[in-house]
């Protein structure tokens, strides 16, 4: 059942052997002899795809609540048996996030735990974390599907306008978030409103539709733009929170705010998190909430106010 389940899901046997380790001819074996136990044709197959019949669509639902309780009730009795956590662990995450702040808890707590397996895959692109088979995603924002994804908050993920000194003293420091768009403005592409940028202070609202001179999808190559003294950049303390500390970069409209969003970890909601999965978000949580280490740096050095 478990294997019918991640064929269904990945639409493809080599797929579903490559997630559970095993070949695509024993993958093939184990649906064979699942049809023929329950005498009923589950899954269509062709040269380009695999798909579900309309029996095998009725069958998925209940498989996954089995498959889901069989995994619950193992990770109890290894939690009760005081298992160490093993095996591995494909966790995906947007690449700046993952290489300036994952990347270094996920190895403090890979020494905790010798016995895992951790696999981290960086990546911008807001790939799908059932379909490409990861335990854990990390995340900027929401989440696509509320029904196939549960979600943890993990840290509030802020933002920060900023620029190279170099910059603002060719152009001077806009004062009003209207004034953006005298200025070059640095964007990055997933931001939901696109160009528009928003901002309040106190009971103050503007919105501000800004000439983008350079787009990218990548918040590591905006800030080295922006360090170049390309234009004003729209990033977040997570990335900035260095450069800011350097001087490269300093705040810009510091006094108003930016939409406040957070870092989240997501996982299937059809199947409780292994072990593993709750033992990583578990740490993550104690390391980034309820302030972050980048937040606190800024706060305690005075560069952004108190959150």
């Amino acid at each position: 059942m478990e294997i019918f389940v991640e064929v269904a899901r990945l639409r493809s046997f080599s797929e579903a052997g490559r997630r559970l380790g095993l070949t695509r001819a024993m993958v093939s074996k184990h649906i064979l002899q699942l049809e023929e136990k329950l005498g009923a044709r589950l899954l269509h197959r062709s040269t380009r795809e695999v798909s579900l019949t309309d029996v095998g669509q009725a069958y998925l639902t209940p498989c996954m609540a089995t498959v889901a309780q069989a995994q619950e009730a193992a990770r109890v009795v290894a939690q009760q048996a005081g298992d160490e956590l093993a095996g591995p662990l494909r966790i995906q995450a947007p690449s700046s996030f993952g290489s300036e702040w994952l990347a270094g808890a996920l190895a403090r707590f890979a020494l905790l735990h010798p016995m895992l397996e951790p696999m981290l895959f960086v990546d911008d692109a807001l790939l799908d974390p059932i379909e490409h088979g990861f335990d854990l995603t990390i995340r900027v924002g929401g989440i696509p599907d509320v029904h196939a994804l549960a979600m943890r908050p993990l840290a509030p993920c802020r933002g920060v306008l900023c620029a190279s000194p170099s910059y603002l003293a060719r152009h001077g420091m806009p004062v009003t978030p209207q004034e953006l768009q005298q200025h070059r403005c640095l964007h990055f592409s997933h931001l939901t409103d696109g160009t528009q940028w928003h901002f309040t202070r106190g009971d103050q609202q503007q919105s501000v539709r800004v000439a983008a001179s350079f787009t990218a999808n990548n918040g590591l190559v905006l800030q080295q733009a922006a360090q170049q003294g390309l234009g004003i950049v729209y990033n977040t303390t997570f990335l900035a929170w260095r450069s800011l500390m350097e001087g490269t970069l300093v705040p810009v409209l510091s006094d108003w705010e930016l939409p406040l969003n957070h870092l989240s970890a997501l996982y299937p909601a059809s199947r409780q998190p292994s072990p593993k999965v709750r033992a990583l978000i578990d740490f993550l949580v104690a390391e980034y909430h309820p302030v972050p280490p980048w937040d606190r740096e800024l706060q305690a050095s005075g560069i952004l106010p108190d959150f």
